[in-house]
């Protein structure tokens, strides 16, 4: 009997604790959903502050270009001023397409060379809108591209502010080489033939086509200044399908062609110094240019809803 009390006492002390921990749980009930719902909607907010809105910018770039062929093999050699405009639609913070307008300055002069085979062979080219007295234009250029980032970019997110990045894509350009003649007057050459196109000795030289497509491939580093201004800083150079940027590619066509003027031929060899035949470029590489410089992008203003990436 004992026994049964003593088991009839502790059932009845461990019904009283379970009452008194529902009475306390009871008046801390309100208290612990309170905190969940806090919870719940701080984290709500920080996925919403992580994700990522699609947006557009516009920029300006501002830099030096330079060309690659046969009168000039060495990069960043006779540089000249550059630029352009991009617009830029951020899909994603990893990937990025856009649109250029660029306006090239490309020239090259072997006269003065210290060279000796370059100051005999006497060339130089120039599509250049600062050239004097030339009054020419610049390299015009439109290009599309896809740009890819190496690390996450957002700007105004603190955790993705910089990346470096890579962008290829496809250029169309305009281009007109001239060169000064004898009588100091500057003159285009894609119309004289200087390599014999037009001419009956040489029937499998075609003029050159002043519009050319090209392929840009170039990279960099991008910095968000704040949440709506961004420095890059890039190099980029095009892989051109003419060899034509300098009018020189081929041989010599000589002083003897009846269907030549003289005009050509002076502007062909302007020494006089080298027969019919001889080597005057490298038809098997084509030109290059390239341009290194620095944009400043603006984000313009969206309400499109994003995710997460």
């Amino acid at each position: 009997i004992k026994e049964v009390k003593k088991v009839h006492k502790s059932a009845n002390y461990l019904y009283l604790q379970i009452i008194d921990n529902i009475m306390i749980m009871k008046r801390f009930i309100h208290k612990i959903v309170a905190i969940f719902l806090l919870c719940f909607l701080v984290a709500g907010s920080t996925v919403k502050a992580q994700q990522f809105k699609p947006n557009t910018e516009i920029g300006v770039l501002l830099g030096a270009s330079y060309y690659l062929g046969d009168l000039n093999t060495t990069h960043f050699n006779q540089s000249l001023p550059a630029g352009g405009l991009v617009i830029k639609k951020n899909i994603d913070r990893r990937f990025a397409y856009k649109a250029e307008a660029m306006l090239i300055n490309l020239y090259s002069d072997e006269r003065n060379s210290d060279n000796k085979i370059e100051s005999d062979r006497g060339l130089h080219f120039s599509n250049n809108l600062f050239q004097e007295d030339a009054g020419g234009l610049p390299l015009m250029e439109l290009s599309a591209q896809v740009e890819f980032n190496f690390l996450p970019y957002d700007p105004g997110n603190p955790l993705y502010t910089w990346t470096p990045f890579v962008y290829t894509g496809i250029s169309i350009f305009n281009f007109n080489p001239e060169a000064e003649n004898k009588n100091g007057e500057w003159v285009d050459l894609q119309g004289l033939g200087t390599e014999g196109q037009g001419t009956t000795a040489f029937p499998d030289r075609k003029k050159y086509s002043l519009i050319q497509f090209a392929i840009p491939l170039g990279g960099g580093v991008k910095i968000a200044l704040n949440k709506s201004v961004n420095i890059i800083f890039e190099y980029s150079t095009r892989k051109t399908f003419t060899d034509y940027l300098d009018d020189v590619s081929t041989t010599y066509p000589g002083n003897n062609l009846t269907d030549m003027s003289q005009a050509s031929w002076e502007m062909s060899d302007p020494n006089g110094t080298h027969l019919t035949g001889a080597q005057r470029g490298n038809p098997d590489k084509k030109d290059w240019y390239s341009f290194a410089g620095i944009t400043l992008s603006f984000k313009l203003a969206n309400k499109t809803k994003g995710c997460d990436y």
